[in-house]
């Protein structure tokens, strides 16, 4: 047999071994999924505390609304960011995707702060914070658990920094929900729990999901 029947033949064993690969959804789309599953979250927690709390609260303090919308946006952005990442020869400058909700979070969130207090609405003691940390990190751990599924068939090249992403769109995200059962004034013990739940979910992240994102 000469050598290029001996190619012809290997390439038809090969080729006959060959299974069908299932076309991975857009970013969008699969953002969109994972977003599904926040909503659902959130649809559970209007049921049982409602909306009027939490309205209340953001047109007494804006800046709290604002907050809750940076942190909202950031959720997003943070999980379209990661799915774009994940898709080999998408540009590292996705993310930067975030970073303005994310600023405009951590900036109203501040502000909150150092304004007057509003009368009639409770400040958060030591331990109402620590109730903060364990809501966002318990929250964060299966919206991380999901995405990080979600974007293991993508075999991201990025696997650290998709991770990062995911942890900053999961913790933005359970800090959204909490807004639906937060009925409490912006204080520094509050936004320093906040920012401790989120540093701990995004390393947390960077240095699981990575490491199973790299074995994708």
């Amino acid at each position: 047999m000469s050598d290029t029947s001996r190619h012809e033949a290997l390439i038809d064993t090969l080729g006959a071994e060959l299974m069908p690969v299932r076309r991975l959804l857009p970013p969008w789309r699969r953002t969109l999924g994972w977003l599904l599953a926040v909503a659902l979250v959130a649809v559970v927690l209007f049921m049982h505390y409602g909306a009027g709390t939490m309205l209340r609260r953001w047109d007494a303090a804006p800046d709290l609304g604002w907050a809750a919308c940076g942190a909202a946006i950031t959720a997003i952005t943070g999980a379209l960011a990661a799915f774009v990442l994940a898709v080999p020869g998408r540009p590292i400058t996705w993310a930067w995707l975030p970073v303005p909700s994310a600023l405009l979070w951590i900036g109203a969130s501040g502000l909150g702060c150092l304004r007057a207090h509003i009368p009639g609405m409770p400040v958060l003691d030591l331990h109402g914070a620590n109730d903060c940390l364990i809501f966002i990190i318990s929250f964060s751990i299966p919206l991380s658990g999901l995405m990080i599924w979600l974007l293991r068939r993508a075999c991201p090249l990025r696997p650290v920094l998709t991770a990062v992403m995911v942890g900053l769109a999961s913790a933005s995200a359970s800090a959204s929900l909490l807004e639906i059962c937060h009925n409490f004034d912006a204080a520094a013990t509050d936004l320093l729990m906040h920012a401790l739940a989120v540093a701990i979910v995004v390393v947390a992240n960077m240095i699981m999901g990575g490491r199973l994102l790299s074995k994708a």
